[in-house]
């Protein structure tokens, strides 16, 4: 869906002031939102984790956090993403394409991906992978941007998105269009039942939605 040589750049550009540009835009919210993925995937006591889209490491170093005993892998396509998860004392990296992923089939417990499943090249291809690395029975939990039901927010966070986001950001980063694509993507990106039914498309055949922050992010719990 999306053209992996385009992203690559975009997030090279951008990965010095990555998590701090996350942390202005969103006001601190998207600590939050990482924290209750995390504490989902706790819940459920996994000893193997897959962080797809792992870039600067932020949900896999939550994680490690509050599952001790679990192994997390981080993959990304992008090293200098994964540059600073290994700042940040995360190690368990692998360079690899979510569409495309080095491991045998029902490795993992646990498939995480936060903000990463919209900037691959193939929706469907990247669930099918994820499918395919769990283990039966396993979870994968999805967090990513949403659009929000109620009118009068999803107004307001449009025109945020459009007109508010990609200054503050280019201000921050240097790299005003990369924010640009962000926020189209965002636009593009199945949201809701949308997305639910996408997943179950890829043979997931349960799924829970749990919008946050008034559905500018939504939470998938699958299995």
């Amino acid at each position: 869906m999306q053209d992996p040589g385009f992203v690559r750049k975009a997030f090279a550009g951008i990965a010095g002031r990555y998590v701090l540009a996350n942390h202005v835009l969103s006001l601190g919210i998207d600590i939050l939102w990482r924290r209750r993925a995390a504490a989902i995937v706790a819940a459920r006591g996994p000893g193997m984790i897959l962080d797809l889209a792992t870039g600067s490491g932020d949900l896999a170093v939550e994680m490690q956090r509050r599952c001790p005993r679990a192994l997390i892998i981080g993959a990304d396509f992008s090293q200098p993403m994964m540059r600073r998860a290994q700042e940040r004392n995360f190690h368990q990296l692998i360079t690899a394409d979510g569409t495309r992923l080095p491991f045998q089939d029902a490795v993992f417990d646990a498939v995480t991906v936060a903000f990463g499943l919209r900037n691959m090249a193939s929706w469907p291809g990247a669930l099918g992978e994820m499918r395919r690395v769990l283990k039966p029975g396993g979870m994968l939990l999805i967090l990513d941007f949403s659009r929000p039901r109620a009118p009068l927010v999803r107004k307001g966070y449009g025109f945020y998105l459009r007109h508010v986001m990609p200054r503050v950001a280019g201000w921050i980063t240097g790299q005003r269009a990369a924010y640009e694509y962000l926020c189209s993507s965002v636009e593009r990106f199945p949201s809701g039942p949308e997305m639910e039914a996408l997943i179950r498309s890829c043979g997931f055949a349960e799924t829970r939605a749990e919008p946050l922050s008034f559905g500018i992010a939504t939470l998938y719990e699958c299995r």
